[in-house]
C-alpha cells in the first residue's frame, strides 16, 4: 500500500477515531477535547473534556457518548444540551478507563487499563464495564489484560476486545440480557505486535493498530494476516469509513508520554484506500 493521504496533524495523542455522518471524529488525549474533520477540510473542535477523552460512540438518538479517562465517567454530548454526566463506572473500573464501544441498542462497553504503567504498577487485569440504556453500570467481563479497542461481529451478537498485554483479540458472545458468554481466543497477533485500536470491515476481518511495530494489520479469525500498513511510528488506532466505506483512517504518534506529546504535537491521521469496505 502507499504512504497514505494526510488528513490532519498537529495534535498531541489521537484516540478513538470513528467515521460518523460524513466526518471522522476523534479524541485528543492531552488537548482534552473531541474533534471532527471532514477529509480535505480543517478539523474543528467539538467539545472540551477536561479529564482526558478517549472512546466515542453514538446513542440511537444521535447523542455522542465520550469516555473520560481520569474521572472514570461517561459523558453525553449534544449540540442542544452540551456536555452532561451519563454514567460513573468507577465502581467497576480498576484504573483509568480507555476505549469504548456503543452498540446499536445504545449499550456502552467500556474498558480500563487495569494498572498504571507510568506509576510503576505491575501488570494486572481489568474489568470490562457495561452501561445499559437505563444508565445502570455492570461488570461485563473480568481478567482482561489492558482492554483496548472493540468491535461487533456476527450481526452485533459477538463482541471482540483487543487485549493489548496479551497480544490477542478475544471474542465473547452477547446474550439478550447483555451478559457475555463463550469467551474464546479470536486471534493471536504475530510475535511483537500488540493490539490498540481496532475496526472491522464487511468481511468481518479486523484491522488492528499495533503501536509496538508501527503497523496496522488486517487479521482474520484464527490469526491470518492478509494485509499490513507500516506507519514508521506508533500506530495507535484505526477506523474504516469514507464516502464509499473503503478508507482506512490511521492515527499515529511518536510517543505516548504526555510531556513529549504536548511538546512535539506530532500526532496525525492518514487515510489509506482498502479493498474491502466497511459495509
Amino acid at each position: 500500500m502507499d504512504n497514505g493521504t494526510l488528513i490532519c496533524q498537529g495534535f498531541t495523542f489521537i484516540e478513538g477515531p470513528r467515521w460518523h455522518e460524513g466526518a471522522l471524529w476523534f479524541s485528543d488525549f492531552y488537548d482534552e477535547a473531541v474533534f471532527r474533520v471532514v477529509p480535505g477540510e480543517l478539523p474543528e473542535k467539538v467539545v472540551s473534556v477536561p479529564q482526558q477523552p478517549s472512546g466515542l460512540g453514538w446513542l440511537p438518538n444521535g447523542d455522542l457518548l465520550i469516555s473520560s479517562m481520569l474521572d472514570k465517567t461517561i459523558y453525553r454530548w449534544s449540540e442542544a444540551q452540551g456536555l452532561n454526566k451519563y454514567a460513573d463506572v468507577s465502581a467497576i473500573a480498576e484504573r483509568r478507563i480507555n476505549d469504548m464501544l456503543v452498540d446499536p441498542t445504545g449499550r456502552a462497553w467500556v474498558g480500563n487499563f487495569g494498572f498504571v504503567h507510568q506509576d510503576g504498577e505491575a501488570i494486572a487485569p481489568g474489568t470490562l464495564a457495561r452501561v445499559d440504556t437505563d444508565q445502570s453500570v455492570h461488570a461485563a467481563a473480568g481478567d482482561l489484560l489492558f482492554a483496548n479497542g472493540m468491535v461487533l461481529l456476527n450481526g452485533g451478537n459477538t463482541l471482540v476486545v483487543a487485549e493489548t498485554y496479551r497480544g490477542c483479540l478475544t471474542a465473547l458472545d452477547i446474550e439478550a440480557t447483555g451478559d457475555l458468554v463463550n469467551r474464546r481466543l479470536w486471534a493471536q497477533l504475530p510475535e511483537g505486535d500488540v493490539p490498540d485500536g481496532i475496526c472491522v470491515d464487511a468481511e468481518e476481518a479486523i484491522w488492528v493498530a499495533s503501536p509496538t511495530t508501527g503497523s496496522v494489520l488486517r487479521v482474520r479469525e484464527g490469526g491470518e494476516v492478509t494485509d499490513s500498513i507500516q506507519t514508521g511510528r506508533k500506530a495507535i488506532a484505526c477506523a474504516v469509513g469514507g464516502d464509499e466505506g473503503r478508507t482506512l483512517f490511521v492515527s499515529s504518534s511518536e510517543s505516548t508520554d504526555r510531556d513529549i506529546c504536548l511538546d512535539r504535537r506530532s500526532a496525525s491521521i492518514h487515510a489509506f484506500e482498502v479493498p474491502v469496505p466497511v459495509i
